[in-house]
C-alpha cells in the first residue's frame, strides 16, 4: 500500500512537471479584442483608417475589424499579412528582405512582402503566441497600427532571446 502511494505521488509530480514543460501559450480573444481597440484608438488619432485581423499562431482568425472607408480587398489583405507572420513566425517586413536574400523564397506560400504584418509574443517576449496584419494606409502606418495594438494588450511585437 505505501508503495502504490509513493508511486501515485511520484507519478503526479512528475506530470505536474512534464505539464509545467509544455506549457502552452496562447493569444485569447480578450487579447485579440484589445489589440483590435488599441489599433483603431492608435488609428483614430492620426486620422487613418485601417482593417485587422488577429490570428493565433496556429493560423487562425480570432477577431477581426474593417473600419469605415476601407473595402473588402483591404480586409482580405490585412487577413493575408497576419496569415503569413502566423506561418513564417516573423513580419512580413522581414519578409521583403527575406525575399531578396533567399532565392525561391517569393514563391513559397503565405508569403508577403508588404509592412503592416507583425508578430505577436507574450508579454516578456518569450514566445510567439499569434499575428496581426493590418492594410488601409501606408504600409509603416499600417504596421505602426500593428504594433499600437499589440502593446496596448500588454504584449509585445519584439522577439527576445531567452
Amino acid at each position: 500500500m505505501k508503495k502504490s502511494i509513493a508511486f501515485l505521488i511520484c507519478s503526479s509530480l512528475y506530470a505536474g512537471s512534464a505539464l509545467a514543460q509544455s506549457q502552452s501559450f496562447q493569444l485569447s480573444p480578450d487579447s485579440a479584442e484589445t489589440i483590435i481597440q488599441g489599433c483603431k484608438q492608435h488609428a483614430r488619432a492620426k486620422q487613418q483608417s485601417h482593417a485587422i485581423a488577429v490570428y493565433d499562431k496556429g493560423g487562425n482568425l480570432v477577431a477581426a475589424l474593417r473600419m469605415q472607408g476601407n473595402g473588402p480587398g483591404i480586409m482580405a489583405f490585412s487577413q493575408a499579412k497576419a496569415k503569413a507572420v502566423s506561418s513564417w513566425g516573423f513580419s512580413t517586413a522581414g519578409m521583403e528582405e527575406a525575399v531578396q536574400n533567399t532565392p525561391g523564397f517569393a514563391n513559397a506560400p503565405f508569403v508577403v512582402t508588404v509592412a503592416g504584418g507583425v508578430a505577436v509574443y507574450t508579454a516578456d517576449g518569450g514566445n510567439l503566441i499569434g499575428s496581426v496584419g493590418v492594410s488601409g494606409e501606408a504600409p509603416v502606418d499600417d504596421a505602426a497600427c500593428a504594433v499600437a495594438g499589440i502593446e496596448a494588450a500588454g504584449l509585445s511585437a519584439t522577439r527576445t532571446s531567452k
